[in-house]
């Protein structure tokens, strides 16, 4: 209890000195100065409708945080995935601009977050006891680890892949000696994963080159071309992305095996190194096939309207798997779940050895 105490609060001082770093100096202005203001009356005259969509703009009288009034616009582009309509009553997020009108920007969602985020917090900790206490830390410093760090180091040209294998390794420390303490299970699981990520980084360099993927298919990288950041491989940073979206599996299946040998030595201590590392194989076997579908299933799940309008269209398979957006979604689930299957005997092997000579 006593070192889980100082590991929490050493990730509590790592999460409050990681907010307080300054953001990057960016070569695009700021978003402007962003406030919430209440929706009082919406006219809708100017909208036109072109096919199942609206265009133009959206004239709203607001009121501010500090009770005047103003006039302020919304933009409709026939967007459906940007485009928002207001009516009265609705609470929105709004910001000036340098001629000081007032641009109104999305509805306002924040105190549903809070409240969503507040009730998982609490049945964690509730659930989890001390243990679901050190995860909601791991979860808090893994979100400020992605937004204070790795974000800012790729926009300050550092490369995706790199900086996306150091916050990976870095989480991975975080989150597994959190959770599992500082000892030879937590070790194990720890050399597993970063044996399998390192492999599935490798494989994607390999493959994004071999299938011609240049990364444009990940949401808004034109956009940021021309916000200034033109410096930015995208098929380097396609390939830290994957590694980022697929550790959080790794981790779970290494510390699986980790747990299932340290048990099994737990009750004979006197089996051999390679008894131990066969008895980490066969636990991987039982869990590799329905971690790798888990994959398949989270990121098929966040294109499941692409295949729809391909089986609308009549698309065969053979035809729309070299569409460059399915066969983005492709290389992410295969080298994922690539990473999900070397990491299990990776993990037997280094646990087998941690335990060989381990004393209780």
């Amino acid at each position: 209890m006593k070192k889980d105490g100082i590991l929490l609060g050493v990730l509590t001082l790592l999460l409050a000195g990681l907010w307080l770093v300054p953001p990057p100096v960016l070569p695009v202005g700021g978003a402007g100065k962003m406030i919430r203001v209440k929706v009082l009356e919406a006219d809708n005259s100017d909208l036109q409708k072109h096919g199942l969509l609206l265009y133009g703009s959206q004239h709203l009288k607001l009121k501010l945080p500090d009770g005047t009034l103003r006039d302020g616009n919304n933009e409709l582009r026939a967007q459906m995935e940007l485009d928002k309509l207001f009516k009265a009553g609705d609470t929105a997020t709004a910001v000036f601009s340098e001629t000081g009108e007032l641009t109104v920007k999305d509805h306002f969602r924040t105190h549903w977050i809070f409240i969503l985020a507040g009730a998982f917090s609490l049945f964690l900790i509730l659930f989890g006891g001390w243990t679901g206490v050190k995860a909601l830390a791991s979860f808090a410093v893994s979100c400020v680890v992605v937004w204070k760090g790795l974000i800012p180091l790729i926009l300050a040209g550092w490369s995706g892949s790199l900086a996306g294998f150091v916050c990976t390794l870095f989480l991975t420390a975080a989150i597994i000696f959190a959770v599992a303490g500082f000892n030879r299970k937590g070790v194990a699981a720890f050399c597993g994963s970063v044996a399998g990520v390192l492999s599935s980084l490798l494989l994607a360099h390999l493959f994004t080159v071999l299938m011609k993927l240049n990364g444009a298919v990940m949401p808004f990288s034109q956009a940021l071309f021309y916000s200034g950041f033109d410096f930015l491989d995208l098929r380097d940073l396609f390939a830290g992305a994957l590694i980022l979206g697929c550790s959080g599996a790794v981790m779970d299946l290494a510390m699986d095996i980790a747990a299932g040998v340290e048990e099994v030595h737990r009750h004979s201590p006197g089996l051999s190194r390679r008894e131990l590392m066969l008895s980490g194989f066969r636990i991987g076997r039982s869990v590799t096939g329905t971690m790798t579908t888990t994959l398949l299933l989270a990121y098929s799940g966040g294109y499941i309207t692409l295949l729809m309008m391909f089986c609308a269209q009549g698309t065969p398979p053979l035809e729309f798997i070299n569409n460059p957006l399915v066969a983005s979604e492709i290389v992410r689930t295969l080298i994922g779940s690539f990473g999900l299957v070397l990491v299990a005997p990776f993990t037997a092997v280094f646990a087998a050895y941690f335990y060989q000579k381990a004393v209780y």
